[in-house]
Formats: C-alpha cells, sequence, structure tokens
C-alpha cells in the first residue's frame, strides 16, 4: 500500500518555471468602433468652449458634408480613421458617444477641454497622451466637420 501511494504522488508531471524573457505570439485584434474605449458615453456634456448648441436637420446637407469631408482628409486622416482606432478615436458614429456641442468644442477648444473637460481628459489618457492640436478652424469649418461625421 505504500508503494501505491509513493507511486501516485511521483506520477504526476511538474511543470517547470523558467525565468526570464516570454513571447507571446496571440494576435491582437484591433478595436472597432463598435467596442467601448474605456471612455463613458455623455450625450449632455457640450464640452468647453463657443458652442452652446447645435441643430442637425434631419437630413444631412450634402454640400456642407463634401466640405467636411475634404477638411477631415486635409487635416483629421493623420490621427482619425473612420471605422479604425489610430492616435485618436475613430469617428464612425461618433454622435452615438458624444454631443454633436462637445464634438465641436473639440474641434476649436482642444486646449481647453483637454484642460477642463472630464471626457476630453479621460480620452487622452486612453490614447496615450495624444493631444489633439488646435487646427485653429472657424466655427464655419468646424460645423462642416461636423456634417460629415454624420455620414459616417
Amino acid at each position: 500500500m505504500a508503494l501505491g501511494a509513493f507511486i501516485a504522488s511521483c506520477g504526476g508531471k511538474k511543470e517547470e518555471k523558467k525565468s526570464g524573457f516570454e513571447v507571446n505570439r496571440t494576435k491582437k485584434t484591433e478595436k472597432t468602433v463598435t467596442e467601448n474605449e474605456g471612455v463613458p458615453i455623455d450625450l449632455n456634456n457640450k464640452g468647453i468652449g463657443p458652442i452652446k448648441n447645435v441643430d442637425f436637420a434631419d437630413e444631412i446637407d450634402t454640400e456642407m458634408a463634401a466640405r467636411g469631408e475634404a477638411k477631415f482628409n486635409a487635416i483629421c486622416t493623420a490621427c482619425h480613421m473612420p471605422n479604425q482606432r489610430m492616435i485618436g478615436p475613430a469617428m464612425a458614429g461618433v454622435y452615438e458617444r458624444r454631443s454633436p456641442e462637445w464634438v465641436m468644442n473639440m474641434i476649436l477648444n482642444p486646449d481647453g477641454m483637454l484642460k477642463e473637460d472630464p471626457i476630453a481628459k479621460a480620452l487622452l489618457k486612453e490614447y496615450n497622451n495624444a493631444i489633439m492640436l488646435n487646427q485653429n478652424l472657424t466655427e464655419a469649418e468646424a460645423r462642416d466637420l461636423a456634417e460629415y461625421l454624420r455620414t459616417l
């Protein structure tokens, strides 16, 4: 009987822990706009800046959206893509996460937003302290961009 207990206790394979460098080759998946970016959704926050109210018409203004798309392609695509996280968040569905006023204030006043707005601060942290630069856009240019973002 003692021999049986001895054999049973020695029969298990011991796993050896190795110290040092380990490579994990699991494939990382890209985070899409539908996944939570770790920042709260807040449609009531209007942000910090000159925009107090934005009223979107029921239908998209195609001329305004075309100007906004041109501006987006010229200055925003270095950090933002419609459906993919990059240096900044994906822009598709932005109005499901943020108010139009917040979006326009972030475009027009990124410095003030990053200093005072809790969502902008959380996004800064989420995106490794990549600061959104002030592009010195006019309110009309920001409104064109806001209209374009509706089309995504």
